[in-house]
């Protein structure tokens, strides 16, 4: 249990963090502490509360919670090591440490060559994927995974689970890669393009910004066709319905802050905003999929072969069957 509350607190601050640092790029605070890792000649954490102003507050700010996420990183590895039994999650815990140290090193990396957007992006998409660990072992860490609550066996769902969760995070990348080359505005307008469904005119910027718009309707429609899967076949299922939902709706709420974002001018808490839901579309999605995916992880523990797997009939409706997995 307490091992599962680290967790989640490691999952929060890891949040924390990709806010923070949105908030460094959306203020264009990258090189206002020119040096690393010190912070102007001082330790990281000797530097003078006072001279925290303008951009070294974002900047400084940023590091000072990197730091702490990466010391709950090194405290949550080991805590895994000691305590957990399946071999498989501490070696997730191990990973989850090494991604915040190749984190770090990029950050360092970005300030020391002033910004470079391929550095940039990479580190914008490590840091996705150091967030979707931490995700994931607050998730097997919890009592529902050990007790495999609501565990199903649909091999369209898993698939779908999948192909959202990589449709999300390319678009993710595909938004770090507008934001770090400039192309936040290349379209001045939206939900149009310069007043049509297509950009007249083209440009490297214009064609960025036009295929992250074009992403974004590849993954609503993937998350309405999980969420319809989910809500017609497993309906009973609280364990999927509640984050097929919440799903739903931070997609939603994602779309009308990308369109806030333009409408703004790319305002600094807007497109903070939209940085953190994207992470929070990501974190929900994972979350499902881990969830759908969970029978095969039983299988490959060799636990939990008779427990109840929903699984639905051919009329659709989900019946409760012990024994055997049942598999469509």
């Amino acid at each position: 249990m307490w091992l599962n509350r680290y967790a989640r607190l490691v999952a929060a601050s890891t949040l924390v963090l990709i806010v923070a640092g949105a908030m460094v790029t959306s203020t264009g605070s990258g090189l206002a502490v020119p040096d690393w890792p010190t912070t102007y000649g001082y330790p990281m954490f000797a530097f003078p509360l006072r001279h925290m102003v303008g951009g070294i507050f974002y900047e400084h700010g940023h590091r000072l919670i990197a730091t702490v996420v990466g010391l709950l990183t090194i405290g949550l590895a080991a805590w895994l090591a000691w305590r957990e039994p399946r071999r498989w999650v501490r070696r997730l815990g191990w990973t989850a440490l090494a991604a915040v140290v190749l984190q770090g090193a990029l950050g360092g990396i970005t300030v020391l060559y002033f910004l470079p957007a391929p550095v940039s992006i990479a580190h914008a998409a490590l840091a996705q994927i150091f967030w979707c660990l931490v995700v994931t072992l607050a998730v097997v860490t919890s009592d529902g995974w050990r007790r495999a609550a609501g565990m199903v066996d649909d091999a369209r769902l898993r698939r779908l689970a999948r192909a959202v969760v990589a449709a999300v995070y390319l678009q993710i990348l595909l938004g770090a890669a507008v934001r770090h080359t400039g192309a936040g505005l290349a379209i001045p307008d939206f939900p149009l393009a310069f007043g049509r469904l297509l950009p007249p005119r083209w440009d490297e910027a214009i064609a960025l910004h036009f295929a992250h718009r074009l992403g974004a309707l590849v993954v609503t429609a993937l998350v309405l066709a999980l969420v319809w899967r989910v809500r017609s076949v497993h309906r009973v299922t609280r364990e999927l319905t509640r984050p097929a939902g919440l799903l739903a709706g931070l997609v939603v709420v994602q779309a009308l802050i990308g369109g806030w974002v333009v409408w703004s001018r790319r305002g600094i808490y807007v497109n903070s905003l939209h940085v953190a839901t994207g992470a929070l579309v990501l974190g929900t999605a994972l979350l499902l999929a881990l969830r759908v995916h969970r029978v095969l992880f039983a299988r490959d523990d060799g636990r939990a072969a008779s427990a109840p797997v929903c699984a639905p009939d051919l009329s659709g409706r989900p019946t409760e069957r012990a024994g055997p997995l049942v598999t469509q």
